[in-house]
């Protein structure tokens, strides 16, 4: 083997770790049948761990494959969030799989594929990897949402997922052949220095806004976010908790990346799309989220309006702005992984319950409970000193130094507006009539719950070392 070549392996190597693997669990799970659901899902988060640890232990920074790939600071910010949210995610999905009957062991293994696309996503340095990134991860999500086959709401929202994603597909690559038509190039580095040389043309523009629209398909902003709220209320629980987890990292970093590399000459013009994108998915989270009684299908809105407040971040054009999208990026997915190991820990002898009314007067029932998603519930409406609250502080700081005053007022008048269904839950939570408690939770979801109430509760003391290494992942752009 060449040398470049030996680099490009060793650079690929958490991506060649967890693909390997997943092969080799497929292979357990089919020798071994049915049954072995348990051993491949332990098997498949000692591989997501494994593969955040080699990155942890032996960092490396470099371009492969070409300059078709890299890794730096960012890509390991956010990779790292990434596997954290698969992760935790499959610990939390054990339990509710056996009792739902989709204990399959092409679930775990299905998971770790699509995290293998996400890795890749993040390292994107070329249109070519940007697209088959994210139509591995597609391939295996679109599975993954129609993987309980006896249930009907599960195989709709695959099949909505499916025919969605691929009209979304579809225009993502149209916008790279347009781009590829002007510049004559896929790759990021090639794609700025022709746009920085040439005059700004307008098909050019036009690739630009197909691949951002298709982006903005894969983190759920509007204007094409309308799979998400029946694709999360539909998908069985643990896997609505891993769409609003791990994809959501990889495409919010892909999407910075694409925009502050290969886009950067046309930022004039991409700032005017991210800021009107940010601007309709705070204002679509806040209002339509409202009159929703179902608490995954609010927790969809939600997380368009949570994108909306990243994108605020990114508008900004700033070094500044994209530490906050990080900071944002962690500690959204803090606060997401708590609210869904509560999710699925709403749980009678009848069975799971979805429904917000479920949760009246849980603070009689389940103090500690109804305390911990109060916190949470609370950091998601960005009320201080807790965690969320310093999330939207840092895109809104970005903003303002940038000079986007309306875009920040707008940010913060519909995070107010947003702050009333949250608020909501609290109130019912404490001050409604009791309707039953729930059955005592498990114990890997009590872990999750405990430990993201945790953070929330007491960002304050970790917030210099999670900054400092934000600040290092934006300054790989600058």
């Amino acid at each position: 083997m060449t040398p470049e070549l030996i680099t490009s392996l060793t650079l690929l190597a958490p991506e060649l770790l967890l693909a390997v693997g997943a092969m080799v669990l497929l292979m357990i799970g089919v020798y071994a049948g049915e049954r072995s659901y348990g051993v491949v899902n332990g098997l498949a988060v000692l591989l997501l761990v494994a593969a955040g640890g080699w990155m942890l232990l032996a960092p490396v920074d470099g371009q492969a494959f070409g300059g078709a790939f890299i890794v730096d600071p960012f890509a390991r910010f956010m990779k790292m969030l990434t596997l954290v949210g698969a992760a935790v995610t499959l610990v939390m999905s054990a339990g509710f799989a056996r009792e739902q009957k989709f204990d399959k062991f092409e679930y775990p293994v299905l998971i770790v594929l699509a995290t293998v696309g996400m890795l890749l996503m993040v390292s994107a340095n070329d249109m070519i990897a940007l697209y088959l990134g994210l139509e591995l991860q597609s391939l295996s999500l679109y599975v993954v949402a129609a993987i309980n086959r006896d249930n009907l709401r599960s195989t709709e929202a695959g099949l909505k997922y499916f025919v969605l994603g691929a009209l979304s597909s579809g225009m993502l690559l149209y916008g790279i052949s347009l781009v590829y038509g002007y510049t004559g190039n896929t790759g990021f580095d090639a794609i700025a220095a022709a746009l920085g040389e040439g005059e700004r043309q307008l098909g050019l523009v036009f690739g630009l806004v197909f691949v951002l629209a298709g982006l903005s398909f894969k983190i759920s902003a509007v204007p094409f976010h309308m799979w998400t709220p029946d694709v999360y209320e539909g998908a069985p629980t643990p896997v609505t908790a891993f769409f609003a987890a791990a994809p959501k990292m990889a495409a919010m970093a892909l999407t910075v990346r694409a925009v502050m590399g290969a886009f950067e000459p046309l930022a004039t013009d991409w700032q005017q799309i991210v800021t009107f994108v940010a601007i309709a998915s705070m204002a679509l989270g806040s209002f339509a989220a409202i009159g929703q009684k179902n608490i995954k299908r609010l927790m969809a809105y939600s997380s368009i309006g949570h994108v909306g407040f990243a994108l605020v971040g990114l508008a900004a054009n700033s070094q500044e702005g994209v530490r906050g999208v990080a900071i944002y990026m962690l500690i959204y997915l803090a606060m997401t992984l708590g609210t869904f190991a509560f999710i699925l820990a709403m749980r009678r002898k009848e069975g799971n319950v979805e429904q917000i009314g479920d949760l009246a007067g849980l603070a009689s029932s389940n103090p500690v409970m109804a305390t911990i998603l109060t916190i949470l519930m609370f950091s998601l409406a960005g009320i201080p000193p807790l965690a969320g609250f310093w999330a939207k502080w840092y895109v809104f700081l970005a903003a303002i130094n940038a000079g986007l005053y309306p875009l920040a007022v707008i940010g913060v008048l519909t995070s107010v507006i947003g702050a009333y269904y949250y608020l909501r839950i609290i109130k019912i939570m404490w001050f409604d009539e009791s309707v039953g408690g729930f059955l005592p939770m498990a114990g890997t979801l009590r872990v999750v719950l405990g430990v993201s109430g945790a953070f929330v509760l007491l960002y304050m003391l970790v917030a210099p070392p999670v900054e400092g290494y934000a600040e290092a992942a934006a300054r790989s752009f600058f």
